[in-house]
């Protein structure tokens, strides 16, 4: 079996305290949703990804199943596996089995902001795989691409699957793939398109309301971790598609008004009835503008695989030449 080392990189840009202060002291109030993935949240967003309404995760893996072998071929010699935000690794697989068809092991290193999802992933994959060794770094995508650059791994393959893009702005995200600047690094990056508003909006409006739940957790997480005291059942869940920014929006909407303490912030929140969390953004793209902020991040698209029905991208992006 292969060797499982773990990597503490910080809170970085994911404190919570620092992100709670800050975001429902704003108008609008809004929480990041790298808060999102304590151990509850993942456990249910792993839930979510095999719901039948949730359409992505299953168009992905199809779309990886088919075409692995296609999607992690090119020049050069053995390379090294990263991944932003493996939560599960689940789709991971496909790929991991494709590079070992092509090289003798592999370093597959993950990273996430739940230390609980990476732990609970590595041993599976470890004794699937026994040519395989694991570095999960425990950290957000600024602090593992730091990391990166210190590091020597040679060649690297980074993926960026489940549409995670997505959840940032535009200038975000061409600052995300921009980051490996320095890597000797080709792109996987999958990309949900855009389709009609009502596939959309019952992927995030689940008749099984985990969606819901996985949203309200993250009030469940500050009374836990900050001394909040949030009434879950004094929220409620919104989820819509804003047709022209292409994205969806995910809330959480006081039902009443009402005051809300964080015993570790010092603060009192006062939320007016209706009143709203804006909790993520979900964008969804045209081939053209995934190819216009490739451009933006200095990568050209070398390879693009789509589903049947075109609802997904998975996207192979390398740097252009200077």
């Amino acid at each position: 079996m292969g060797r499982l080392s773990v990597v503490e990189l910080g809170r970085g840009g994911t404190d919570l305290a620092r992100d709670a202060l800050l975001g429902l002291s704003s108008r609008p109030k809004s929480l990041p949703p790298a808060h999102f993935y304590d151990a509850a949240g993942s456990r249910l967003f792993e839930g979510i990804t095999r719901l039948p309404e949730y359409y992505l995760t299953r168009t992905e893996l199809g779309i990886l199943r088919r075409h692995a072998a296609e999607i992690v071929s090119g020049p050069g010699g053995p390379a090294a596996l990263v991944e932003l935000g493996s939560g599960s690794s689940t789709k991971t697989r496909a790929l991991i089995e494709a590079l070992l068809a092509r090289q003798d092991g592999l370093h597959y290193v993950a990273i996430d902001v739940s230390r609980a999802a990476l732990l609970e992933a590595a041993p599976g994959l470890l004794r699937d795989y026994p040519a395989l060794s694991v570095t999960a770094l425990v950290g957000d995508y600024g602090s593992g691409l730091a990391w990166l650059r210190k590091s020597r791994l040679g060649r690297v393959l980074m993926l960026s699957l489940g549409s995670s893009i997505g959840n940032l702005d535009d200038e975000q995200a061409r600052r995300l793939l921009a980051g490996a600047g320095g890597l000797d690094c080709r792109w996987i990056l999958g990309a949900d398109l855009r389709k009609d508003r009502a596939v959309l909006e019952a992927a995030y409006n689940d008749a099984a309301g985990l969606t819901a739940r996985f949203n309200l957790n993250l009030l469940r997480r500050i009374n836990a971790e900050l001394g909040g005291r949030f009434d879950p059942s004094a929220f409620r869940h919104r989820a819509f598609y804003d047709e022209a920014g292409g994205r969806i929006e995910m809330h959480l909407e006081s039902a009443r008004e009402q005051e809300v303490s964080v015993a570790a912030l010092a603060r009192t929140f006062h939320f007016a009835r209706g009143e709203r969390i804006h909790t993520e953004d979900s964008r969804k793209y045209t081939l053209d503008q995934l190819d216009a902020l490739a451009a933006r991040a200095g990568l050209r698209l070398a390879g693009r695989w789509l589903d049947d029905r075109r609802w997904f991208s998975v996207a192979r992006l390398e740097r252009r030449a200077s």
